[in-house]
């Protein structure tokens, strides 16, 4: 049977307490784009492109469930590969349902929390503060370098970078995912030896260095799979939906 959108985003926005997060200019958290009001099949992705979009058309979905939404640049004129979206969603009556930071700082189906529970990490502590709030996780543990590196490994389906700043056994490991490099310094003023992220510029080499913390990135689309997955699971088996992931990976 099919579901009500606005129900469903309802739901959404008390899950993640959408309008308690202070976000980055353009992530415009909650319903991007509305259909005609109901939904028959879920699909989640990281990012809302023009080949994912063409994906959900072509998986019959009506609402696709996003971790980067449409809006992070000026967003008109809608021409090109613009109109090419909007296209796609109108066609095939797709709503765009994103959720950037709330869906990184959930405490069960968020990315940080579902990486976590991914590389076997338990008693779980707020870490990273950002925009106002805790945005990651961090946990105790003793392991080698090489040994969180393979089960990131296992994790991602990618070995990770390593920038081994720190010393060999981590201790401490604080998780952010996405682009978080650029925030080492950050990372190691709240106390962890050990941060995995999803990306980060050249120059951290040095940064984790002389911070004296190791470093995993291990992809910004990678880190990032997790809390669309779970969301979408989450709203699958609440309204009784089918879904599907739609793995569009970038290699970044």
């Amino acid at each position: 049977m099919p579901a009500s959108l606005q129900r469903i985003v309802e739901h959404c926005e008390n899950l993640l307490r959408t309008s308690e997060f202070n976000d980055w200019p353009g992530a415009v958290n909650g319903l991007q784009v509305e259909n005609d009001g109901t939904v028959t099949r879920i699909a989640a992705a990281v990012d809302a492109t023009t080949s994912t979009l063409r994906l959900c058309a072509e998986q019959k979905a009506d609402l696709l469930i996003v971790h980067h939404g449409l809006f992070w640049n000026p967003s008109h004129p809608w021409t090109g590969s613009r109109y090419q979206q909007l296209r796609t969603m109108f066609n095939s009556n797709i709503a765009v349902y994103s959720s950037h930071l709330p869906l990184d700082a959930h405490p069960e189906l968020g990315n940080n929390a579902q990486l976590a529970a991914a590389l076997g990490l338990k008693n779980l502590k707020p870490f990273f503060f950002e925009k106002g709030r805790f945005l990651g996780f961090r946990a105790k543990a003793k392991l080698t370098r090489q040994e969180l590196a393979d089960r990131l490994n296992r994790a991602l389906g990618r070995p990770p970078i390593v920038l081994p700043g720190g010393k060999e056994i981590c201790r401490e490991i604080g998780i952010v995912t996405g682009g978080g490099g650029g925030e080492i310094k950050l990372a190691a003023s709240e106390g962890v030896d050990t941060f995995i992220t999803g990306e980060g510029p050249h120059y951290t080499y040095a940064i984790a260095e002389e911070a004296g913390i190791n470093v995993f990135y291990g992809g910004h689309y990678a880190t990032e799979t997790f809390g669309v997955k779970a969301l979408a699971e989450h709203l699958s088996k609440k309204f009784k939906l089918p879904w599907v992931f739609l793995d569009y990976p970038t290699g970044l």
